[in-house]
């Protein structure tokens, strides 16, 4: 089988779980001799002919147009700004932003610039060029869907694969050109994004690829109720697929110290739909008690200044650190170097970053109201809204280093099964049978 895969991101772009969720799926669907040809929202018209389970990290690349292909396989990019360059996508893509806060993330990004750009040598100028104006998003998506016609008429596959609103008019498009079926993947909702109702025009968007979908696939049943209770989509053609994690700790040593005390971790955009807000209120409980606790917070995001400015009028100090957006290595370091992990979030579709900590030992609070709550046991649950709840098990599991390294080793051996090997049998299912339900 052969699927035409549309996304808006791939490691090593990755702005939040889309491009994490991304590349364990094409992964596992190459272990299973599954093709995929994959289309990026690049500069110049390239994808990536993916046959083998190598290549999502080497990404071979073509050359598409009306006349013509070249192959551009043995291409070596010795950086990812390399790899940027050559095929023109942003390192920042926008995927998990909401549009109302592009300009709020532009600016993020410019002061970034001016402060570090002179020291990497990293072209963030020409990145933050993609990203100007909160308008610019849809016309990046125009181009997209215009050129997903070429690709539809040109290449040779059985079913296409559309992943979040950002490619859905694609995937119409390349449904109507070729006749195939089309599969829409929805990751995450614009209500989960916003945090309210968001922008009009991104929900007609995911309603029309939703509907003009032969199948959908959410991450969750969570997911799947907001899609039929928001979008009135047809029960019968939703499939909840849950996603898994990539994190292999083979090598890993176990717990490592910075800080004499517990470490406690926030990994995630800064935004309010993660509920970073929820978290500080939490800390400052807990400093009240245990003024030797240090939290973490790692990431970035339209919330970081308030949240900052926050934990300064808290008087937190030293006490409540914040790390920036971190790359797959530091990540692994962070896990490594915590003991509890918390993901406060307002309204989460799954969740991958909780299976991620968990993988590495770490005791584990997460939201009742996050898709990731419905596939594992051994992590604490509570809703996002209460802090006091939230700051009562974190000083259950500081005062008892026993039950929160129990908790910790019951969680790293339940989520060694939650692998995208299983999720992508799942979704090969899916694949069949839009394809035999349309052939009958």
């Amino acid at each position: 089988m052969k699927v035409l895969m549309f996304t808006w991101e791939f490691p090593p772009l990755i702005s939040g779980g889309l491009g994490t969720a991304c590349y364990g799926i094409v992964k596992g669907l190459l272990k299973k001799d599954v093709e995929v040809d994959l289309v990026l929202p690049t500069k110049e018209e390239v994808y990536f002919p993916l046959r083998k389970v190598t290549d999502v990290d080497d990404l071979p690349v073509k050359f598409i147009s009306p006349s013509k292909e070249i192959e551009y396989s043995n291409t070596v990019f010795k950086t990812n700004t390399e790899r940027f360059r050559y095929v023109g996508i942003s390192s920042v893509p926008e995927s998990y932003i909401s549009v109302s806060e592009i300009q709020t993330f532009y600016e993020y990004f410019k002061n970034f610039t001016e402060r570090f750009e002179y020291r990497t040598k990293v072209p963030f100028q020409e990145i933050l060029n993609n990203i100007m104006g909160s308008e610019s998003i849809f016309e990046k998506v125009k181009e997209f869907t215009l050129r997903a016609q070429r690709y539809a008429q040109t290449l040779e596959y059985d079913v296409i694969h559309a992943h979040d609103w950002l490619t859905y008019p694609a995937g119409i498009i390349a449904k109507t050109v070729s006749g195939r079926k089309l599969v829409c993947h929805m990751h995450a909702t614009e209500f989960d994004r916003s945090g309210g109702a968001g922008d009009e025009r991104i929900h007609k968007i995911e309603y029309s690829g939703m509907t003009e979908a032969d199948s959908v696939i959410a991450v969750s049943r969570y997911t799947a109720e907001m899609v039929i209770s928001r979008y009135q989509i047809d029960t019968g053609k939703i499939n909840v697929v849950h996603n898994a994690h990539n994190i292999d700790i083979k090598n890993f040593e176990g717990r490592k110290r910075i800080f004499k005390d517990p470490v406690i971790l926030f990994l995630g955009r800064i935004t309010l739909q993660k509920g970073p807000d929820y978290f500080l209120e939490a800390a400052r409980i807990i400093l009240e008690k245990y003024p030797r606790v240090r939290f973490v917070m790692a990431g970035a995001g339209d919330m970081e200044k308030k949240i900052v400015h926050k934990s300064a009028k808290y008087r937190l100090k030293n006490r409540f650190l914040f790390t920036g957006f971190l790359n797959a290595a530091h990540v692994a370091e962070m896990f490594a170097n915590s003991d509890i992990y918390v993901l406060s979030s307002v309204s989460e579709p799954f969740g991958i970053a909780p299976l991620e900590a968990m993988s590495y030992g770490l005791a584990t609070i997460i939201s009742k109201q996050s898709g990731v709550a419905e596939v594992i046991e051994n992590a604490i649950k509570i809703d996002f809204w209460d802090v006091q709840l939230l700051a009562d098990e974190l000083i259950r599991l500081i005062e008892d280093p026993v039950a929160r390294k129990e908790l910790g080793e019951k969680g790293r051996h339940e989520v060694e099964l939650i692998k995208w090997d299983k999720a992508c049998e799942e979704i090969i299912k899916v694949y069949e049978k839009t394809i035999g339900r349309i052939e009958k």
